[in-house]
């Protein structure tokens, strides 16, 4: 999910900037809306800082539990983002995109909510492609489209990479990803210690991360 599901049931809220967040002075934001995120207001930032917030709603229950008909492997990132393992899911579909197309129908159908999915050979692959169709799309990565996909894919979208990384990248004249695959392993791993095994994996769209079940977001007690 998206957008939270508050304005679903207060007709006033829609089009509004609006937040999620659990009352308390050390509440942070779960979840914002995209006239929110226009201005400035992200997953993590204190609560305090947002001008608007609403508590938030049953319907994040909810919408686990449509997750749960199709699979027990769900790893939460946020109160409205989960990873999902379906490669033997519940409901015996052929295929994770067609899972995720039908979790996408039922969040519609039964929440009034809209959702946007990635499907991915591994997680961080799922990750960048639940991203790529928001707010409410299918973005789909197929094994053999993998690196067709990623070499020109700029390397601030990497995890992990922020901008101290993107700026060390910067002075060895990395850009894409296509970039970082020409420094060798040992060039990264001298310039960026442990995690430079991990940047060179990335960009061969390496990740044996595996879903962990019900990991803890650190966001949010809902």
């Amino acid at each position: 999910m998206n957008d939270p599901s508050e304005r679903r049931d207060d007709p006033q809220l829609r089009g509004q900037p609006v937040v999620v967040a659990w009352r308390g002075n050390r509440s942070v934001v779960c979840a914002s809306s995209y006239e929110a995120r226009k201005f400035g207001v992200r997953s993590a930032m204190p609560a305090v800082r947002a001008d608007v917030c609403a508590p938030t709603h049953s319907s994040c229950r909810q919408a686990h539990e449509i997750f749960e008909r199709h699979t027990d492997l769900i790893e939460p990132l946020s109160v409205d983002e989960a990873y999902r393992d379906v490669s033997e899911n519940k409901t015996g579909l052929p295929t994770g995109t067609q899972v995720a197309r039908t979790i996408r129908e039922q969040t519609r159908s039964e929440l009034s909510l809209t959702a946007s999915a990635g499907v991915a050979p591994n997680k961080f692959l799922a990750k960048i492609a639940s991203d790529w169709k928001i707010p409410d799309g299918l973005f789909v990565i197929q094994p053999r489209e993998v690196d067709s996909f990623l070499l020109s894919l700029p390397v601030g979208r990497l995890p992990g990479v922020g901008t101290v990384t993107e700026e060390k990248l910067q002075n060895l004249e990395v850009q894409t990803v296509a970039g970082l695959r020409r420094i060798d392993l040992s060039t990264l791993e001298s310039r960026f210690g442990r995690y430079g095994l991990r940047l060179y994996e990335l960009a061969r769209g390496i990740d044996t991360s595996e879903v962990v079940r019900d990991r803890p977001t650190g966001k949010s007690s809902a």
